[in-house]
């Protein structure tokens, strides 16, 4: 049976990206209560958090040429830097969950859900490793059979 690397890998991005749009819906969901959201800078004019915006724009589009690029690339490469993407992913969870770990107060329902978006990257981590590892499906033409009619 053949494992579908590409497939799995897939799902794996779409549930992170689902994670992280969660991540950020239970960061917003106080304000729809008349509650005030944890604040990491104050900002007087979206100008002021310009960096932030292009930076979060980078961190949900990345995962989304991921999921292009997987279902057409298949090459050494592509897998390799495939997984590199996905080391990297795993890299800035761990430091957000720590970082989230220092907002007062703890929201204990961020971190569970960063320590499950973390579990993700890393069993995506492994899949592509999986997919970086495996031959890549040969597209040599196939011998052609001949009759040995007279």
């Amino acid at each position: 049976m053949m494992v579908n690397y590409r497939e799995r890998i897939i799902a794996l991005w779409t549930a992170f990206l689902l994670g992280i749009l969660f991540h950020t819906q239970l960061g917003l969901m106080p304000l729809f209560h008349g509650l005030s959201v944890a604040e990491s800078q104050h900002a007087s004019q979206l100008s002021d958090i310009s960096i932030i915006m292009w930076l979060m724009l980078g961190f949900f589009v990345i995962p989304m040429f991921a999921i292009i690029s997987t279902s057409f690339a298949n090459s050494k490469r592509d897998r390799v830097l495939h997984f590199a993407l996905t080391v990297f992913y795993s890299v800035m969870n761990l430091l957000h969950l720590v970082a989230d770990l220092f907002v007062q107060p703890i929201l204990w329902y961020q971190i569970t859900l960063m320590v499950i978006l973390f579990l993700i990257g890393l069993l995506l981590n492994l899949v592509s490793f999986q997919w970086m590892k495996a031959q890549p499906k040969s597209h040599k033409p196939q011998p052609r059979l001949t009759s040995y009619q007279s």
